[in-house]
């Protein structure tokens, strides 16, 4: 299932994990199209087919809103424990996105010139939070949060129902504890395509944010442009650095950790420089891969993108890693923090035997939303500057356009734009 392999950049399986970012499925997206399309021209009544059709029986559009005594009903079933965990969990990344909230500014220059950056708040932001193989009830904290805090007015969030019209308790608990109260029973693309467009009951956002299957991805490419939008996610991924003094059973059960989400293409990879280690990692995550639910899946998995690769030393392992770019990236080794200063591609990085990964997913505050597919070589992971926009503003004097008029006609002129240099021009004329 994980083989192990000598690294080689020209290394035939390498080489498919780096070029893992999946081609679009013309099928998927031929099908997205046509959703896409039927919504926008018939809106709510395309809106509640597609939703009976792919979510769960609707008896009118109205259903598709979750009434508040719901949210009410199903924070008062979970566990205390549960509601404490997602308490400290939030403020725990809150804590760690406030210092991302970013402020405006104002430059005053000479002859009366003021020039200013606004930084403003999208005003009304769709998250989709998927609940499909599993209810992520840790997306709406990623998602929320930093929307919270850069100050969005308006949060709408869409969960697949489960086939019976129901939520899952803990998504709705969760909800209500980040004071969520725009919340729909709804996936996939017709999902996508209400925030987009706009389907009664949705009213359309200014920016989608949130993960999902490859009919979400899909769905928020083609709606790219007429709403912002955070990425379009992947399949999960990590990397594993290690050397013989990591421990095997860890590494194992890290790499399952993201593999076991269950389309079958995740990718898990450790790049260590102890034949020994490879050996027991591969026994370890053969071994634990037995007990898991997801067990087929996660086979399917890493023989696609999964492996086991011994390099000459912790440095190649490092290049190996910054060519994948990858999502998570562990480094497991006597000394992390010597090697995290060569690292350069990752979308979040672990360091020691302690920090594992689903630490970042839930809890240590940190955002989950990150890059995949090799996106981490030029994107970053969510966070409030992707929920804020900027204003420049100018306010030019008479007397600066006097002295730099001329300037700016002739660069205007030059670029063959007369027009531009005309609007100058009767200024100047006007100014003498």
């Amino acid at each position: 299932m994980l083989p192990i392999r000598t690294f080689s950049p020209a290394e035939p399986q390498f080489l498919a994990i780096v070029g893992r970012a999946a081609d679009i499925d013309d099928e998927i997206g031929a099908a997205v199209a046509a959703i896409l399309g039927d919504i926008r021209k018939r809106g709510t009544d395309a809106l509640v087919d597609y939703a009976n059709r792919f979510d769960a029986p609707l008896a009118d559009a109205s259903a598709l809103r979750i009434p508040a005594d719901a949210v009410a009903a199903a924070t008062a079933r979970v566990e205390p424990e549960f509601l404490d965990a997602v308490r400290r969990a939030a403020d725990n990344v809150r804590t760690f996105h406030q210092p991302q909230v970013r402020r405006g500014y104002e430059v005053n220059g000479a002859d009366g010139v003021t020039l200013a950056k606004r930084v403003l708040p999208i005003f009304r932001v769709g998250v989709y939070c998927p609940a499909g193989t599993a209810p992520l009830f840790s997306s709406l904290i990623m998602n929320v949060v930093p929307a919270q805090l850069a100050g969005v007015r308006q949060i709408a969030v869409a969960i697949p129902p489960r086939r019976d019209g129901t939520i899952d308790p803990y998504m709705l608990a969760t909800a209500g504890h980040l004071g969520v109260d725009e919340i729909y029973r709804l996936g996939g693309a017709q999902a996508i395509a209400a925030f987009a467009f706009g389907a009664a009951p949705i009213r359309r956002v200014d920016k989608i944010v949130g993960p999902g299957n490859a009919y979400v991805a899909t769905a928020k490419r083609q709606v790219f442009g007429m709403v912002g939008l955070d990425s379009v996610a992947g399949p999960s991924e990590i990397v594993i650095i290690a050397d013989d003094t990591a421990n095997p059973r860890y590494i194992a059960a890290d790499l399952l950790s993201q593999v076991e989400h269950g389309s079958g293409y995740e990718s898990g990879v450790v790049l260590t420089d102890s034949d020994d280690l490879a050996r027991a990692v591969a026994d370890e995550t053969e071994r634990m891969t037995e007990s898991l639910t997801r067990a087929d899946a996660v086979r399917r998995a890493l023989t696609r993108y999964g492996g086991i690769f011994v390099c000459p030393d912790l440095l190649t392992a490092v290049d190996a890693a910054n060519v994948i770019a990858p999502e998570h990236l562990e480094i497991q080794t006597a000394e992390p923090r010597r090697l995290l200063h060569h690292v350069v591609n990752a979308g979040a990085v672990f360091l020691g035997p302690w920090s594992s990964e689903p630490v970042g997913d839930y809890f240590a505050g940190t955002n989950h939303v990150l890059p995949t597919t090799g996106a981490a070589r030029f994107s970053s992971s969510l966070g409030v500057a992707d929920f804020q926009k900027d204003m420049s503003v100018i306010d030019y004097s008479s007397e600066s356009l006097r002295d730099n008029g001329g300037r700016i006609i002739l660069m205007a002129e030059k670029e063959g734009l007369t027009a531009h240099a005309n609007a100058i021009r009767v200024r100047m004329n006007d100014l003498g």
